[in-house]
């Protein structure tokens, strides 16, 4: 809550508290009782900011401990103003005690009202950013989606690809049949992933793979690639098309440019409750797009961001003595 709202509410509970102490207290001017309940209510209030204050210590406990301190505070306070002390328990007791005992149980429920109308706020408030940050994942992910296949259909691949297919249907028929094959088969698997809300990390090796293949026989000699990814992870749960554009990245920016081309590795590991996906290549290093990310990265970290807040991050760093390390962290779950 506000904590302009919090006030208001705390000086209109006073009042209402001050006017229940003039059928009690009726010894005391309506002044008096005024001055008695603000004190009182002031106390609570700051005895219970200050206690929540102090790491893990439960609501009930603050509860407990600020009401009867803060009334206790309140009388003393309301006498250091003027008001009668009615903590001088031997002086009129039964008066003394009743007046006491009746601003503890106004307190009490005063702040069991004050208390739940905070609480109930907070709810609401965080019911509110929670269906904000839902809506919003669902929305980068919808448009995160849509841009990545934009993204696996791109022209500088489908050209690349097609002319290799050109190039090969006279010099090695059988070769360009198996890229075909290999073209077919990401071009169904890439399409069925748009389609999926999540995917296991097997089935973006499967798109991977295919898309590594296809690279392979473009550039021959030129790229080597291995995936290292043990058997026990391979059924973890991770959004689709996450891992595919570090690889797109790694053959675009790092190997293709580079003279004498590299290698590519995908692997995969767990630590504790995060999962941990590296794409290293051994191309020509943090150059020009690989620096800042591209256009494909920045959609990566924008849906990490989306789904799993700090716990999801992409970040890229110089491999040695080549290349370009891409590491994706995410939580790490299973079916």
């Amino acid at each position: 809550m506000p904590h302009w709202r919090g006030i208001t509410l705390l000086l209109i509970v006073n009042q209402m508290v001050a006017l229940l102490l003039i059928a009690v207290n009726s010894h005391n001017s309506v002044l008096d009782n005024l001055i008695l309940a603000n004190a009182i209510g002031v106390s609570i209030w700051s005895g219970h900011g200050l206690l929540e204050r102090i790491p893990r210590i439960p609501r009930a406990t603050v509860h407990l401990v600020s009401v009867p301190v803060g009334v206790w505070i309140g009388f003393k306070l309301a006498a250091w103003l003027g008001v009668y002390d009615v903590t001088q328990l031997l002086v009129n007791p039964l008066t003394q005690w009743r007046i006491l005992l009746t601003c503890l149980v106004i307190a009490i429920a005063a702040t069991v009202v004050i208390s739940l109308t905070i609480r109930n706020a907070e709810y609401r408030a965080e019911l509110a950013a929670e269906q904000q940050r839902a809506s919003d994942a669902r929305a980068a992910e919808a448009g995160a989606q849509l841009a990545l296949l934009q993204a696996q259909i791109e022209p500088h691949f489908l050209f690349n690809t097609l002319a290799n297919v050109q190039s090969l249907i006279a010099q090695d028929p059988p070769l360009a049949q198996t890229l075909l094959g290999h073209l077919n088969g990401y071009l169904r698997a890439s399409l069925d992933r748009t389609r999926r809300p999540v995917a296991t990390l097997a089935d973006e090796l499967e798109l991977v793979t295919k898309l590594l293949a296809i690279a392979q026989v473009r550039l021959q000699q030129r790229l080597q690639y291995r995936l290292e990814v043990p058997a026990a992870l391979q059924a973890a749960l991770l959004p689709p098309l996450l891992l595919q554009p570090l690889v797109e990245n790694a053959l675009q920016h790092g190997i293709e440019p580079a003279v004498a081309g590299g290698v590519v590795i995908v692997s995969a590991r767990r630590e504790g409750e995060l999962l941990r996906l590296v794409v290293t290549d051994s191309g020509v290093g943090l150059l020009d797009v690989a620096a800042s990310g591209g256009v494909g990265l920045a959609n990566v970290r924008a849906r990490l961001t989306s789904l799993y807040g700090e716990a999801g991050r992409l970040t890229l760093h110089a491999h040695t003595p080549s290349g370009v390390v891409a590491e994706l962290t995410l939580p790490y779950r299973e079916p």
